[in-house]
């Protein structure tokens, strides 16, 4: 029989290590990030701790899927939705499991007047987002979802549709002819029109921080299920980031010292949070310098221009510059985080980067 616990953060932190082994691509956050995430007190996506509610299936003593149920208010209000959202959902092969953990979470939203659910959502659209549906041995970068072959099976099994299809990518920063994102004459256009790149140093880290979630509030206004970030949100979202930040590799755009657009992107710390099984430990400090020391994968995790410089070019000179920039400090790949498919020109400007495939994600929802 198929036992639910609800709020054992344990047993829901140990669930895919238990579900899928260690020799699956899968990468957990860290526990302590989970923790942080998963709590009210600290998570501003939360007004009470009555928003989200963690569950685990457990079967003869041994911990066999979870899942996630929330609300994100913000986007229900913005969008006129009466909607419940699930995350984190991973579970073993078996039916009975996954039935069992999405009832819980069906539950949960109907108590509450949802009238669908979707997910998933770790925990917002600008976190992780949506179910593996292709790519599955391909290993994730920093802040990309990974999940079995049998998850997208066992929610349609249980009455949940596809949509909102996307895509994650990879480049080769060692093959990439960057000249082919701008032609010489428009960067040298928007060069000569006072056009300058800012590294983003830890020294101006918070200022420079608060100019990127400006400039991501405003170039992704129009986006699908968009919620502009307040300050508080950006600022937990980015807690992490702040000791893994390679000031190489992100930059501010500005034109007359004014910001115009921005990219941030991190070293992948997938590698490193797999050696050290998501966890704090005494051997914490050798796995940093390890890693430190063995950086050739980053990931793009922001990149946005705001709308009154778009349709110059500015954006692929930005990916230009950071793609060189990452050469420079010795990285060999690169990921993204995903494109939807409705996304036509940032898929036009992956393709001409010579980026590849890596994933394949769906949304997957049901009326209530």
């Amino acid at each position: 029989m198929i036992e639910i616990r609800e709020g054992d953060l344990d047993a829901f932190f140990a669930a895919p290590f238990a579900v899928y082994g260690d020799r699956t691509p899968y990468v957990s956050p860290m526990f302590g990030d989970l923790k942080r995430f998963l709590s009210a007190e600290k998570n501003p996506l939360f007004e009470t701790a009555d928003d989200f509610a963690i569950f685990t299936a457990h079967e003869h003593g041994a911990v066999r899927g979870r899942i996630t149920a929330h609300v994100h208010r913000a986007a229900n209000a913005r969008f006129g939705l009466k909607r419940g959202y699930f995350g984190y959902f991973d579970c073993a092969d078996d039916e009975r499991v996954a039935a069992a953990l999405l009832e819980r979470a069906e539950d949960w939203a109907r108590a509450r007047g949802f009238t669908e659910l979707l997910g998933n959502f770790n925990l917002t659209a600008m976190q992780q987002v949506g179910v593996l549906t292709d790519g599955f041995e391909n290993a994730p970068y920093t802040d990309q979802v990974w999940g079995p072959p049998h998850l997208p099976r066992l929610l349609e099994a249980r009455g949940y549709s596809p949509s909102f299809p996307m895509t994650t990518f990879e480049i080769d920063i060692r093959k990439t002819a960057t000249d082919r994102l701008l032609g010489s004459a428009e960067m040298q256009a928007l060069l000569a029109d006072g056009l300058r790149f800012s590294p983003i140093r830890r020294a101006t880290l918070d200022r420079r921080l608060e100019d990127s979630r400006l400039i991501l509030n405003e170039s992704f206004a129009d986006n699908p299920m968009f919620v502009p970030v307040s300050r508080a949100e950006y600022e937990f979202q980015a807690k992490e980031m702040k000791w893994i930040m390679d000031p190489r590799i992100s930059a501010v755009a500005e034109r007359d010292g004014v910001p115009a657009g921005a990219v941030i992107a991190i070293p992948d710390v997938n590698p490193m949070l797999r050696a050290m099984g998501s966890r704090l430990g005494f051997s914490a400090p050798w796995h940093l310098l390890k890693h430190r020391l063995r950086r050739r994968r980053a990931v793009v995790i922001f990149q946005g221009v705001k709308p009154e410089h778009q349709g110059r070019g500015l954006n692929p000179l930005m990916l230009a510059h950071v793609l060189g920039e990452m050469r420079n400090a010795g990285y060999e790949t690169a990921g993204g985080t995903w494109i939807a498919d409705a996304n036509a020109a940032s898929l036009r400007q992956a393709e001409k980067a010579g980026a590849r495939p890596l994933h394949r994600l769906h949304l997957f929802g049901k009326t209530l």
